[in-house]
């Protein structure tokens, strides 16, 4: 996919805007717990960023539907409960407003959905900034399959030359090489640059602070909004 002059932004959230992902591996672990599942939190941890469905598969292998619904809706309701105080990283709404400012369109790209998305986006706090989202009632497939990816682009109207993708984990990094988009990593989420750079990383930043301090440089810089 090819497009014009227009540049797209493209974020993640869970960890890459918001400081929760240690946040959705407690829930994950109390819901696994409670139906008897012992999981090690780090390999939740390494999990999060797949959509509920595909990170239950992922941990536990195949397995029972209605005990994973039962999962999914525990992990729900108890992160459900930080509603009201999930903390946006520093730098979160100043580098979406820059990057408008710029001339960018900046889309949300999300597994969240209903109210989990609007506490996320309340606690940003730049929706004046957001051109568009995506979540997951509106694709069949998570990352890191690109289909989130591309229907960022269709709502940016952008070709995929023209958008970066800033996420946090190895599976938003894989969505962006599948996608053809740029790429960039944070380690606001806890995942070791190593890891964000072999699964397709072209710059990695410790947070958003420090990508919007760089945006002079790197692949924020090779879009220029001539298209040249």
């Amino acid at each position: 996919m090819t497009g014009g002059a227009g540049r797209a932004a493209l974020f993640d959230i869970d960890g890459t805007l918001t400081d929760t992902n240690h946040l959705h591996v407690v829930c994950w672990w109390e819901a696994l717990r409670q139906s008897g599942h012992r999981v090690p939190m780090g390999a939740v941890h390494r999990a999060v960023g797949l959509p509920g469905d595909d990170l239950l598969a992922h941990l536990l292998g195949p397995g029972d539907e209605e005990e994973r619904e039962w999962i999914a809706t525990a992990h729900g309701v108890l992160y459900a409960t930080y509603y009201d105080r999930l903390p946006a990283l520093d730098g979160a709404a100043d580098l979406l407003r820059r990057l408008a400012g710029d001339g960018w369109e900046v889309v949300l790209v999300t597994s969240a959905s209903g109210a989990q998305l609007d506490a996320l986006r309340r606690a940003i706090g730049a929706d004046d900034a957001i051109t568009a989202w995506t979540s997951a009632d509106d694709v069949e497939r998570g990352k890191p399959h690109p289909e989130p990816l591309h229907q960022a682009l269709g709502l940016a109207g952008v070709g995929a030359d023209r958008a970066v993708f800033v996420g946090d984990t190895v599976w938003d990094m894989r969505a962006g090489v599948r996608a053809g988009v740029a790429r960039v990593g944070v380690l606001s989420g806890g995942i070791p640059a190593g890891d964000l750079r072999a699964a397709g990383a072209e710059a990695v930043y410790e947070g958003p602070r420090d990508v919007l301090t760089g945006l002079g440089t790197g692949p924020f810089a090779r879009l220029p909004s001539s298209g040249g």
